[in-house]
């Protein structure tokens, strides 16, 4: 399931300001972002379109590989492959995909023809959990293999009236995710040749990140579909003295109206963007609206010469975490999830410790 081993919080977090890594395959690993379009597949009978989306995914690879110089690690944006849509529970669980299906087997074949990395994002089931769909970050090795499967660690609430996420986070099975994987798994980090990786789709949420570089992650792969906040990425760089990529979604010039993606993308964020960060907000390289691949060279060897995780006096800040209580508690889908967004919206909302919030 999701790459990470229990163990105690020193050794999680080193108390010497160092963390653990794997030797390099080379000084220097070029990283490329590719921003396509998002296309969603019909939720009842979704295997055509992800045959389709995943034709055009495996042609985008070798394009990727064949222009503008080769990428030990190539990032897609959070659904390539189904794209997304107001689906109910039995819909998620058909366009969800496994993470032994023909998809990953025919990505992972790519991976290896090109011996790169490729990330991207899928909903995603598992044997261990039935019933749920996961929004998964994956990571596939140059052997093929799927070398990690990290699950988003926690929805937004309260974003759309009478509408609420329900594909299934850590957050919302803590304990028994806990019991089944570990400690460390909560936040992982997979640990490769190209350096310490974390995967999410979790925006507006600093801490998380924080806690990834805490325990020695060195680039964190992110991804978005239908909008992201550019500023929150690179603030994750900056803050954090890490990597960082984003990969959202382009416009898709085929489907789209001229005035919406002339006059109207430009204007927001809900398309485009897909950029590389370095270490302190250092902008390597930026998308536009459409679709594209970009490129940079992070020269690891030399930031391992000198990094460390970060410099945080938790003792000021502790008795206020302490004292914190969430908005609802974790493992409210730990005995059934909501067949829906209207059901999860209103199983939610008498289990909110919050006042004034909900409204409508």
């Amino acid at each position: 399931m999701v790459d990470g081993q229990d163990g105690s919080a020193e050794a999680m977090v080193r108390h010497d300001g160092t963390y653990a890594l794997v030797p390099l395959r080379k000084d220097k690993i070029a990283v490329g972002v590719i921003q396509t379009p998002v296309r969603a597949v019909d939720g009842d009978n979704p295997e055509p379109g992800i045959a389709e989306n995943l034709a055009y995914l495996l042609r985008t690879i070798d394009k990727a590989q064949a222009t503008g110089g080769r990428c030990d690690l190539l990032c897609f944006h959070e659904f390539p492959l189904h794209g997304f849509a107001p689906w109910d529970l039995k819909q998620y669980l058909r366009v969800s995909r496994h993470p032994d299906g023909p998809e990953f087997a025919a990505i992972g074949a790519k991976a290896k023809q090109y011996d790169c990395f490729i990330a991207l994002g899928c909903q995603m089931v598992d044997d261990a959990w039935p019933g749920h769909t996961m929004n998964t970050q994956v990571l596939i090795g140059p052997d093929g293999k799927i070398r990690a499967r990290h699950w988003k660690q926690r929805n937004m609430r309260g974003m759309w009236p009478g509408s609420e996420q329900f594909s299934t986070t850590i957050y919302d099975v803590y304990d028994r995710y806990v019991e089944m994987y570990g400690m460390d798994a909560v936040i992982p980090i997979e640990r490769t040749e190209i350096g310490n990786i974390s995967m999410s789709s979790v925006q507006f949420e600093p801490e998380l990140f924080r806690c990834m570089a805490l325990k020695g992650t060195e680039l964190i792969l992110r991804t978005a579909t239908g909008g992201c906040e550019w500023d929150d990425m690179r603030l994750t760089a900056y803050h954090n003295d890490v990597f960082v990529t984003i990969v959202n979604n382009s416009v898709d010039v085929d489907r789209m109206s001229d005035h919406y993606f002339v006059e109207q993308a430009p204007k927001n964020n809900w398309v485009g963007r897909s950029s590389i960060f370095a270490p302190k907000g250092l902008v390597l390289n930026e998308a536009g609206i459409f679709e594209t691949k970009r490129r940079a060279v992070l020269d690891l060897a030399e930031y391992r010469k000198t990094h460390r995780i970060p410099d945080v006096h938790f003792s000021l800040y502790r008795h206020v975490y302490d004292a914190y209580r969430e908005r609802y508690d974790p493992n409210l889908w730990a005995t059934e999830v909501p067949a829906s967004k209207a059901e999860a919206y209103r199983y939610l909302k008498d289990k909110l410790r919050w006042t004034n919030h909900w409204q409508g």
